[in-house]
């Protein structure tokens, strides 16, 4: 919306602001930020009456989680209205990018906002059917995968870009849609096993949005592109403006998450955050990188797949609990001590994404 006073510039200079990418991804993380801390106490307020005894708590879970008992889910609500909102306001509404991103983003919290309503009305830790539920987010992400490959150029169309090489590129023709749909379901569940403490997931979303910002407004500008000798991606530069809404709106929605939290982000949020990252990897030729960035979601869900597979074959479990940050709260660390160390392994993993730009 603020973009198209960039047609007034001719007549009020200072309007030509808007047109940098950079001026707005500053306002969408303000204005993301304030509408979640100016609606936020209100929508808790809402979601509280509403659901009465809160997120149902896992009864295997650690035993310091039922302090937790009553503490209202669909937290991830707070976070998507100030994505949305902050999106349509800065973002340049004429982008592609910015609807099949954002279309991700609210179909998987759709998604996600059924399975917590399902387990808030059941009194249950099993909300919506398990194959039901991926199977809407591969169609999902399917689409978003085919609409992405169809708007790349015809040198980066179904072709998988490789981290630290300048030029090389695989050619997966039509099976490019089925990895851009692994990406960006599994980016959306790997988010959600991760939401298990106060404020484990929405700090490591944040910084991954950070790094993403860097990786899309790079990649959509030419000229830094050449200088950098990473792949052009022309319009992607637009999505460093939703990974800005996402930083506003997660630090408005850590203010009330942090520990003690007032309010869990739940599927609804989790799910859709996955998504939003899963989808602009895809967009930004930076598929591989984001397990790179994102290797605090790839721990959580492998610890949860070796789990399964190990107790299924040999009746033992690897982990005293998956996912992962449930093991080393069974060994005794504090949540908190938990949750921070794991925020500091996300940066240290940003940081090494970051590092593929400049190493090829």
């Amino acid at each position: 919306m603020f973009y198209e006073l960039v047609n007034f510039s001719d007549q009020i200079g200072a309007l030509n602001v808007f047109r940098y990418i950079t001026f707005r991804t500053g306002g969408a993380i303000m204005t993301a930020l304030l509408f979640v801390f100016l609606f936020g106490p209100a929508m808790i307020d809402t979601l509280r009456l509403k659901q009465g005894k809160g997120q149902p708590i896992r009864e295997d879970g650690p035993q310091s989680h039922f302090s937790k008992k009553g503490t209202p889910t669909m937290g991830g609500l707070m976070i998507l209205s100030g994505v949305t909102v902050s999106t349509l306001l800065w973002a340049n509404w004429s982008n592609p990018y910015v609807w099949i991103v954002l279309g991700v983003t609210l179909t998987y919290g759709v998604i996600g906002f059924y399975d917590d309503y399902l387990k808030v009305t059941r009194r249950s830790t099993s909300g919506f059917g398990g194959r039901a539920r991926l199977g809407l987010e591969i169609v999902v992400a399917g689409i978003a995968a085919y609409l992405l490959m169809r708007l790349a150029t015809p040198q980066f169309a179904g072709k998988l870009a490789i981290p630290f090489f300048k030029n090389l590129l695989i050619d997966l023709g039509p099976l490019f849609v089925v990895l851009g749909m692994l990406v960006i379901a599994g980016a959306g569940n790997a988010v959600n096993l991760t939401d298990g403490l106060d404020g484990l997931a929405i700090v490591p979303v944040m910084i991954a949005a950070a790094a993403f910002g860097v990786f899309a407004y790079t990649t959509g500008n030419i000229n830094i592109a050449r200088y950098l000798q990473i792949h052009y991606v022309p319009g992607t530069g637009e999505l460093a403006v939703i990974c800005g809404a996402l930083i506003g709106a997660g630090l408005g929605f850590l203010w009330f998450n942090a520990p003690p939290a007032m309010i869990f982000m739940g599927d609804t949020g989790s799910l859709a955050l996955g998504g939003l990252l899963g989808s602009i990897a895809v967009a930004t030729k930076h598929e591989i990188v984001l397990a790179i960035v994102g290797g605090l979601f790839v721990l959580e869900t492998l610890s949860v797949i070796i789990q399964v597979a190990s107790f299924k074959l040999t009746g033992k479990r690897v982990f005293r609990m998956a996912p992962l940050h449930h093991h080393f709260e069974q060994k005794g660390w504090a949540e908190a001590t938990v949750v921070v160390r794991f925020w500091i392994i996300s940066v240290v993993l940003a940081l090494a994404g970051l590092a593929t730009l400049k190493l090829r």
